[in-house]
């Protein structure tokens, strides 16, 4: 603790709390922003339960271990939540809820923290599902900073937090059309199909919805952050702060630090090796990689269909599949079609389990992304620039990211029934095809190329980051004067 008052005596230096949602589309973009402070030579307490901290010291540089500590707080135990699970890359979709409930329970553990260390805490970054945050560190006297790994367009979607709150939209249907405070120049008919709504409705804690305690989190912190820079979606942005009337930055898109360097990582690993020798035998652009992220489960008849498609587009292709419970809550034993594998063999590449993603993206000779959609599988595709072809679904924000995409001519949405889902294996590959080879794709391909210019730029996404910083300092030191 004396160290912590000796890194606060600076003004310029700061103790930082850090505190995402348990899930690793959150806990990563967390680390990259408490490793970037931590560059700045502030001190970071990164909170979360212990499962999910044992995976994140080895991402640390050891030049900044010193900086950053890891706080841990047991996840409680809750009724219907399987014991041990601690994310949602544990957990079927339905079981969600159960987590966030334990996630609430979370709140005396941290709420003792800050009693402990306000006098040198000088800011909490915190996530969206927290929504009893604002009242403990009001108590305390903490600032709050909401760092939603949303981009603009998304987070106006929600619309104004005092609406948010207020459950306005309370059915499903209410997602599914263009929000009324869209104006002209924002991007045409984003808005939820119906079964991305629903399936997300299976995930929410319908005690405290998901769009109410993102509403109260905007409302009760000093700073909002998005995922996004303006070179991307200028206008969302500029929409975001009308609607939320507080300072609102982009913390830039958080590509990997060094997307290079990076890929490196799988080289000891002999699949890797087997698989980059495989790819180095494929034409430049001609190879698919298809990845529908580590939380989609897709039903065996989707997935079937799924392959039926990628195998009729005639392309080759490297397909990660991931043994998660299938939605019926079935393994995912019988999960591709019976000799698939044999029809494909040297055209396609089967990949079990965790992948070295950005590896495959890096390599020459892959030309698309089949993606599900998650924001940061979409910021490392086009930071390679990827062309994408959009197949969403799941929870969270991917049908939005989707309709973004696509209404910017920078990614193919393959075609599916907006109730329940469905789609065939001649829309695929006809997708698949077209954002791939055709004639008529080629300005699709265009622009994912120069997306890489935005995407895959680190030092400007960089400067969205120093940017950041610098209101942390300059805020704390007007606070520090104002109250002498």
């Amino acid at each position: 603790m004396e160290y912590c008052k000796k890194i606060n005596d600076d003004p310029n230096k700061l103790h930082i709390a850090i505190f995402p949602w348990l899930a690793q589309g959150h806990l990563i973009p967390f680390l990259q922003v408490s490793t970037f402070l931590a560059q700045k030579g502030h001190r970071v307490s990164f909170i979360s339960t212990p499962k999910n901290l044992r995976r994140l010291p080895k991402l640390i540089p050891q030049s900044l271990s010193h900086l950053i500590t890891f706080v841990e707080l047991p996840l409680p135990r809750v009724e219907g939540l399987p014991d041990g699970a601690e994310s949602t890359s544990e957990l079927p979709i339905d079981k969600v809820p159960f987590l966030k409930r334990a996630y609430d329970g979370l709140q005396p553990g941290l709420t003792r923290f800050l009693e402990e260390s306000c006098h040198v805490i000088n800011w909490v970054v915190h996530d969206f599902a927290s929504h009893w945050l604002p009242r403990v560190a009001s108590g305390l006297g903490v600032k709050l900073v909401f760092f939603c790994i949303f981009n603009a367009t998304t987070m106006s979607f929600t619309g104004p937090p005092s609406e948010a709150v207020s459950g306005y939209r309370s059915r499903p249907e209410d997602f599914t059309v263009v929000p009324t405070w869209w104006g002209p120049d924002l991007p045409n008919g984003v808005a939820f199909k119906l079964y991305e709504i629903t399936s997300h409705w299976d995930c929410m804690d319908l005690d405290v919805p998901d769009l109410q305690r993102f509403g109260m989190v905007v409302q009760g912190s000093q700073l909002v952050l998005t995922r996004t820079c303006p070179e991307f979606e200028a206008d969302s942005l500029s929409l975001l702060r009308t609607l939320y009337q507080k300072p609102v930055l982009p913390i830039g898109l958080l590509p990997p630090s060094d997307l290079i360097s990076r890929v490196g990582d799988g080289d000891a690993d002999e699949r890797w090796g087997v698989l980059k020798q495989w790819l180095d035998r494929n034409k430049g652009n001609s190879v698919v990689y298809i990845a529908l992220g580590t939380e989609l489960s897709l039903s065996q008849d989707m997935t079937h269909e799924l392959a039926h498609g990628i195998e009729k587009s005639g392309l080759p292709f490297v397909w990660v599949v991931n043994d998660r419970p299938m939605v019926e809550g079935k393994l995912g034993s019988g999960i591709i079609p019976s000799g698939f594998e044999t029809r494909v063999s040297g055209r396609g590449v089967i990949w079990r389990g965790w992948a070295p993603q950005l590896g495959i993206l890096a390599h020459p000779s892959v030309g698309g992304f089949l993606t599900h959609c998650g924001w940061s599988s979409v910021i490392e595709g086009l930071g390679f620039g990827r062309a994408l072809i959009l197949f969403p679904g799941g929870s969270s924000d991917i049908g939005l990211v989707a309709r973004l995409l696509h209404s910017k001519g920078i990614g193919l949405e393959i075609p599916r029934d907006d109730k329940n889902g469905s789609f065939s294996r001649d829309s695929v590959a006809e997708s698949i095809r077209r954002v791939m080879v055709d004639k008529e794709g080629e300005p699709l391909r265009e622009k994912a190329r120069a997306m890489r210019e935005i995407f895959g730029n680190v030092e400007l996404q960089n400067k969205y980051l120093n940017e950041f910083a610098e209101f942390l300092v300059r805020e704390s030191s007007s606070s520090t004067e104002s109250s002498q």
